[in-house]
């Protein structure tokens, strides 16, 4: 892959909505090529016979069974509610 250029990294600056120096778009070009040899490196590696995984480890479900109980009792939860109508909390209107 061909270097990246310092007019590359103003121009992803830019579609970024990011006001960058000429200092810095120097800085950013160097970072950037280093980032970008490193994949390229990754790109070496002799991948034959790996299965593809979506995790690198084996994940298992910790969480408990997903049991329906019974909720709050309506009148007292209620009783900690300043406003209440038709057995439903009322609440400040957001909208217009």
């Amino acid at each position: 892959m061909a270097a990246i250029t310092k007019d590359q990294v103003k121009h992803v600056a830019n579609l970024a909505r990011l006001a960058i120096t000429e200092e810095e778009a120097e800085y950013y070009t160097g970072k950037l090529a280093t980032i970008i040899e490193f994949a390229e490196q990754l790109n070496e590696v002799d991948t034959a016979g790996v299965e593809p995984t979506t995790h690198p480890v084996p994940l298992v479900n910790v969480f408990r069974e997903d049991e329906p109980v019974k909720g709050l009792d309506r009148d007292l939860m209620l009783k900690n509610v300043p406003e209440h109508e038709d057995g439903m909390v009322k609440v400040p209107s957001i909208l217009g």
